[in-house]
């Protein structure tokens, strides 16, 4: 039989020279002035950097009194720096042209780094809901890889589980009770992460509700633009229940590009009759080699020619 090959970490040699006060003062974090051109963003950072009213305001702040709050760093592997808190503070500090930035330099984990990144920004006075949306999904992807959490085959004797798994509902679970909502509108908020670009920025502007965005998610990337183009072609989004029958029939296999726009051709309550008039009426009307912009053009200079026409024909019929 072979023997093992057992591998026993040995100390080094700081570790058998240095003092037990001496390794504990190490592992204090540390308050640093370090180049900014030495501090990467977070992967993935959920959060948009804007150059809006907020970063004037802290740019007037830090040219004022400088850096108050240390930005939040960890050291990475190459002896780079990877910022945790403080995206908003580095940029202004590079809109300043100052070449380093006040950092608290701390020891953690990607997982540990994940949770504290996504509740510092939480702080901010607005988050879009697709910062949310994928903040929520960092965190949980986070909370799962965290040591110390329950194994999915963590059974007792008689089969029944041992804590709670925090891979699936669970982990949901206790990230709604350290946020404000719930775990259901968590779950909602993480369905977001699946939209194209172009819807996700229809519920960033407010144009698109919650739910039928929700709805939406579960098509795929074909079915999601061809929702789009109706969307501009209408200019309007879909309702709840008008999100629900476009997945529903997803779902059926029988969404295609005329299902779409009939479902969203449909008059809402409280809304106008969009009115439109198919490309076909319109061929052989327009000069073929003209753009969109031209075609629009041409239509409503025919429109003003009739309507001259018209006010002619009233004015001879009353003499």
């Amino acid at each position: 039989m072979a023997k093992k090959d057992l591998k026993m970490k040995l100390p080094t040699v700081d570790d058998l020279f240095s003092t037990e006060e001496q390794r504990q003062e190490d592992k204090k974090t540390k308050i640093e002035e370090i180049p900014i051109s030495e501090i990467d963003a977070f992967p993935d950072h959920p959060f948009k950097v804007r150059d809006d009213e907020d970063m004037r305001e802290l740019v007037d702040s830090i040219r004022e009194h400088g850096i108050i709050t240390p930005a939040m760093v960890r050291k990475k592997e190459d002896g780079r720096y990877e910022i945790i808190s403080g995206h908003r503070r580095k940029h202004a500090c590079e809109l300043l042209g100052i070449d380093t930035l006040r950092c608290e330099v701390i020891d953690l984990t990607k997982e540990e780094a994940t949770v504290i990144m996504v509740e510092s920004n939480f702080q901010r006075s607005t988050i879009l809901p697709s910062e949310k949306a994928f903040a929520y999904k960092m965190r949980l992807d986070a909370m799962k890889k965290m040591p110390g959490r329950p194994r999915k085959d963590s059974t007792s004797e008689n089969g029944v589980p041992v804590g709670h798994d925090l891979s699936g509902g669970k982990s949901r679970e206790s990230l709604s009770e350290q946020v404000a909502d719930s775990e259901t509108q968590i779950q909602r908020y993480i369905r977001l992460t699946n939209l194209v670009p172009e819807l996700l920025e229809f519920v960033d502007e407010g144009r698109m509700k919650m739910r039928p965005a929700v709805e939406l998610s579960y098509l795929d990337e074909e079915a999601q633009r061809n929702v789009v183009d109706c969307i501009d072609s209408y200019d309007a989004t879909p309702s709840h229940d008008q999100a629900i029958r476009i997945r529903k029939s997803f779902a059926e296999g029988s969404l295609d590009y005329s299902a779409i726009d009939e479902i969203m051709g449909e008059e809402k309550p409280n809304q106008q009759p969009a009115l439109k008039i198919s490309s076909a009426k319109l061929k052989d009307r327009i000069p073929p080699n003209f753009s969109v912009a031209q075609a629009e053009e041409f239509i409503l200079r025919a429109l003003d020619y009739y309507n001259k026409y018209l006010k002619r024909q009233r004015d001879n019929g009353a003499r």
